[in-house]
């Protein structure tokens, strides 16, 4: 049986207190039951303005079918619940959070995102299990300095509030790991030394969208950062000592910056960081610049498998982290036949134009995990294109050109930045399966689905449908249909856990006669 530590101290009357039947309300007693077999509740976008007390205690209180059913050989025993773990109440109309935050220690997840909070309680500190905090568009200007008490965090989420410095006492989160610290959307006007030098262990530092106008030299102390998002502030010129990070990701767009030509920032990250590096005026080359220089020169870097090409057919370039393919790999192929094309896991920032010199025979391409922004068009003629994966890019749109794919399959998207399902693709009827999770996706037109009859597979998980069409219900190609993830409130999560044909019955029960 799940005990909360320290919560019964606080509150003699717990072991005897019922749940409020007001609390039915707004929170419905399904919802909390389930809660808490799961560990898991999600009341998001239900126009609250203050979090119901049975919340804050449903592992606290005796819960209401307690008096309906006080079998001991019961098949659901109440008393073995499961301490509440995630907690999401984002897209709603709080102003505060009361103490008694204090009464669900074993949160891990906790999402208030898009709700009204000026502050958030000093009890947040009692959350010592806490992973990931959203307080993501809200009207904070402080944070508590309790909140540095949360030792197990990985993941603080505070764009679009009204912060206007980092938060100080971050020196207390100094031993995390994997850190990412998010706040863009702000009103930060100055990056301190004191700011940074505590954030060694940093990956994600995402600063878009406030008023900075410089970066400071300290920033070299975060050894360990990856992303870096300095987007649309006033910067007009960056510590070359910049270039001495690895960074994988670095957005510098809508600042003055004079110092850095535009055609510099346009090729990528790498090139940027490159260019910083050649402007340190040291005796020597610094080390950073002897492992850049040398990557591309060591035959385990430039080397193409000759063997691959020949008995796999199959040109592959993956995992060199290479901002361009040379054209020795492209040379290597001569007049050998090309059926699948691997450049995963590098620094691409657009397609190799010479990826055309294939488009007779090569049916599978594989470009995850780049920096492509834009699918170019020598993509587009590549006729015989079954299979195509673009996740894990930095993509929001399809080229209409796409159409011409007349072959094409699969298609991964996943991992990108698209806000809607890209048109193009309704035009492709030969597509199987479209995989497009962890996007943003926000709406999808269930008329033109219903023409894609080959269409069998569908994952939109992780994106932001706020409701789901009853229409997509006449949809009954579909043999899998996965929509977990997302802020809408129906199909509720025991429709979903029935799976596809369950789903599609739901939906076209609710279409309007």
């Amino acid at each position: 049986m799940s005990r909360l530590k320290g919560t019964a101290g606080r509150d003699t009357r717990a072991g005897f207190r019922t749940e409020s039947r007001d609390c039915s309300a707004c929170v419905p007693q399904g919802l909390l039951k389930a809660a808490r077999k799961s560990g898991q509740l999600n009341l998001s976008g239900r126009n609250l303005s203050e979090v119901p007390q049975c919340v804050w205690r449903i592992n606290v209180d005796i819960p209401e079918e307690a008096n309906q059913n006080l079998s001991f050989n019961a098949s659901e025993r109440w008393w073995e619940q499961t301490d509440l773990t995630k907690l999401i109440i984002s897209n709603n109309k709080l102003q505060s959070l009361t103490d008694d935050l204090r009464l669900l220690p074993a949160l891990t997840v906790l999402d208030i995102h898009d709700n009204q909070l000026t502050s958030l309680p000093s009890a947040i500190r009692e959350l010592e299990n806490l992973q990931k905090l959203n307080v993501s568009h809200n009207k904070l200007k402080i944070l508590p300095e309790e909140i540095t008490n949360l030792r197990n965090l990985k993941g603080l989420y505070l764009q679009h509030n009204e912060l206007t410095c980092i938060p100080e006492g971050f020196e207390q989160l100094s031993n995390l790991e994997d850190l990412e610290l998010h706040v863009g959307e702000n009103q930060i006007e100055m990056l301190g030394a004191e700011h940074l030098k505590h954030l060694n262990s940093i990956l994600v530092l995402d600063l878009r969208d406030n008023k900075l106008k410089s970066v400071p030299d300290e920033i070299t102390l975060l050894q360990s950062l990856e992303r870096l998002d300095l987007s649309n502030n006033d910067i007009s010129s960056l510590p070359c000592s910049l270039g001495r990070l690895h960074l994988k990701f670095l957005a510098l767009e809508g600042n003055p910056l004079r110092t850095i030509r535009r055609e510099i920032i346009n090729k990528g990250t790498q090139e940027v960081l490159k260019y910083l590096r050649s402007k340190i005026k040291d005796d020597g080359p610094s080390q950073n610049d002897s492992v850049t220089e040398t990557a591309m020169t060591l035959p385990s870097e430039s080397r193409v498998n000759v063997h691959t090409i020949i008995t796999l057919k199959m040109l592959d370039y993956s995992d060199k982290q290479t901002a361009l393919i040379p054209d020795e790999v492209f040379d290597a192929v001569k007049s050998n036949i090309i059926t699948s094309i691997n450049f995963s896991k590098n620094q691409l920032c657009e397609i190799p134009k010479r990826i055309v010199e294939l488009k007779e025979t090569v049916s599978d391409v594989n470009l995850s995990f780049n920096k492509l922004s834009f699918v170019s068009l020598e993509l587009c003629t590549l006729q015989k294109l079954t299979f195509l994966d673009l996740r894990n890019n930095f993509l929001n749109s399809l080229p209409e050109e796409m159409e011409s794919l007349t072959r094409l399959r699969t298609i991964n998207l996943s991992f990108n930045r698209f806000k809607i399902l890209p048109e193009v693709l309704y035009r492709i009827p030969t597509l199987e399966t479209i995989l497009i999770s962890n996007n943003q996706v926000g709406s999808l037109d269930p008329q033109k689905m219903k023409t894609m009859e080959n269409l069998i597979t569908l994952d939109l998980q992780n994106n932001d449908l706020l409701q789901i069409p009853p229409e997509l219900g006449n949809c009954v190609n579909l043999r899998t249909l996965l929509l977990d993830g997302n802020p809408f409130r129906v199909p509720r999560a025991a429709i979903l856990m029935k799976g596809t044909a369950a789903i599609l019955e739901y939906l076209r029960d609710r279409i309007p006669t």
